[in-house]
């Protein structure tokens, strides 16, 4: 069941209806608040619009890089479980 959080970020609140536990929920918009604070450190004074295009943009590179590993994690994974796999069976 959904239910109502609500949430601050760059000192705007929001109210975010999920079925995620309220603890979670707080915690990525303390993730993405963190993430807007730090691209508006490294620049110069632009719009919240920009900082958050900036933000997400940041975040979606996180996403996509930590995608990436976890495929190769996974094709690794898959990999050593057939040498495994192709290994018992011989000396079965």
């Amino acid at each position: 069941m959904k239910k109502t959080i609500d949430v601050e970020i760059m000192g705007e609140k929001f109210t975010v209806r999920s079925d995620a536990e309220e603890s979670y929920v707080r915690k990525v918009a303390g993730y993405v608040d963190g993430k807007m604070h730090e691209v508006m450190k490294t620049t110069r004074p632009i719009a919240k619009s920009s900082v958050a295009m900036l933000a997400a943009l940041n975040i979606a590179d996180e996403y996509q890089r930590l995608q990436e590993s976890y495929e190769a994690i996974m094709q690794r994974l898959n990999h050593l479980s057939k040498r495994l796999s192709t290994t018992l069976t011989e000396e079965g």
